[in-house]
C-alpha cells in the first residue's frame, strides 16, 4: 500500500452506503425535511458525515424518531432531532431558532403549513452551499 487510508477520496465508498435500502430511506425522510432533491441531500451528507456516522444512519435515525416529541408538531415537520442528532448537519442553536421563528409565525397568526415551509426555507439557507 502507498498511502494512507485516510488520505484517499472515500465519495464513491460513502455514494454506495447511501444508496443502499435501509439508508436510501433515510436520505429522501431528510430530502422530505429539507424540501431538497434526493441527489443534493446525498452530496451534503457525503460532504459532511465520516464513513462510521454514514454506516450507523439508518440506527441513528430510529433511535432519533423514537426521541421526537409527536406533541411537537414544528419541531417533528422540520425534523429537529433527525437533523440534529441523527444526522447532525444543523446544530441545535441553530434548529431551535428556526423552531422558535415558526412557532412565533403561527403564533402571530400565519397558517402552520406555511410557516413551517418558511422555516424549511430557512434550514434550507443554513445546509445547502
Amino acid at each position: 500500500m502507498s498511502g494512507y487510508l485516510y488520505e484517499k477520496d472515500l465519495t464513491a465508498m460513502k455514494y454506495a452506503i447511501l444508496v443502499s435500502t435501509r439508508h436510501d430511506r433515510v436520505v429522501r425522510e431528510i430530502s422530505g425535511i429539507l424540501s431538497i432533491p434526493v441527489q443534493q441531500t446525498r452530496r451534503i451528507l457525503i460532504d459532511e458525515m465520516d464513513m462510521i456516522l454514514l454506516e450507523n444512519l439508518p440506527a441513528r435515525y430510529q433511535a432519533s424518531r423514537e426521541q421526537t416529541d409527536p406533541n411537537d408538531t414544528v419541531a417533528t415537520a422540520l425534523g429537529r432531532e433527525i437533523l440534529t442528532r441523527a444526522v447532525p448537519i444543523l446544530d441545535r442553536g441553530t434548529m431551535d431558532t428556526v423552531i422558535r421563528q415558526v412557532k412565533d409565525r403561527v403564533s402571530a397568526g400565519m397558517a402552520e403549513e406555511r410557516a413551517i415551509n418558511e422555516g424549511r426555507e430557512m434550514l434550507r439557507r443554513v445546509v445547502l452551499p
